[in-house]
């Protein structure tokens, strides 16, 4: 799974409708650029992309302030958004994963109902300890990485990475369930997006080509 769909789509879906640098600017407010592969130029390029594939609209509009060719705003359609749910609900299930795919998965969480995140969270739990399972087939926790001369401490991280995962993920499961956070259909959503006129604190600082892409 490509991290950058998922986030260029979500970020899409919660403007209704945006240029390139807006999605730019939403994903370096959420820390992306720091994270994940979403750098301006993936940004753009899957902007067109998903374009052509029929998951975004693209409407040609007014040319920028700064001049050059007409800006062009993406707004996601029904396959886009058929996209985007599948690909958040198999994020959230999923637990070999990078980071950053994980990272935009907690960050969309909120787009689903609460009943059906904490079912996924729930199923992501039961694989992280199937996963756990398989490994301890290998390797013995309490008899400590010298087992397995330095090759055991590959399976030590692993362990505890998927003791610290599954223990972070029924926190989260037990937040949900009591009633943490707005999810979908309970009211005004938690506002994450960037107004047009408004400044971005955590901006690279790099230069963008008038918003024409």
């Amino acid at each position: 799974m490509s991290a950058i769909r998922l986030l260029v789509l979500g970020a899409v879906r919660q403007h209704g409708r945006a240029h390139g640098y807006q999605v730019r600017n939403d994903l370096e407010y959420w820390g992306a650029h720091e994270w994940s592969n979403a750098k301006p130029g993936s940004i753009y390029h899957a902007l067109k992309q998903m374009a052509k594939q029929g998951l975004l609209h693209a409407h040609e509009i007014a040319p920028s302030t700064a001049g050059g060719p007409p800006r062009t705003e993406y707004e996601i359609t029904d396959a886009g958004t058929e996209e985007y749910f599948t690909l958040l609900r198999e994020a959230l299930t999923s637990y070999d994963q990078k980071m950053d795919i994980k990272s935009a998965a907690i960050g969309f969480v909120v787009d689903l109902p609460r009943g059906e995140a904490v079912t996924l969270l729930k199923e992501r739990t039961r694989r992280i300890d199937d996963w756990r399972s398989a490994v301890t087939e290998h390797y013995v926790p309490e008899e400590g990485p010298e087992q397995l001369g330095h090759i055991g401490e590959v399976m030590n991280l692993w362990i505890h990475t998927a003791d610290a995962e599954g223990e972070w993920t029924r926190g989260l499961i037990a937040r949900i369930e009591g009633g943490a956070y707005t999810f979908a259909g309970e009211g005004d959503p938690f506002v994450g997006v960037l107004a047009e006129d408004q400044q971005n604190p955590y901006a690279t600082g790099e230069s963008h080509p008038g918003d024409a892409r």
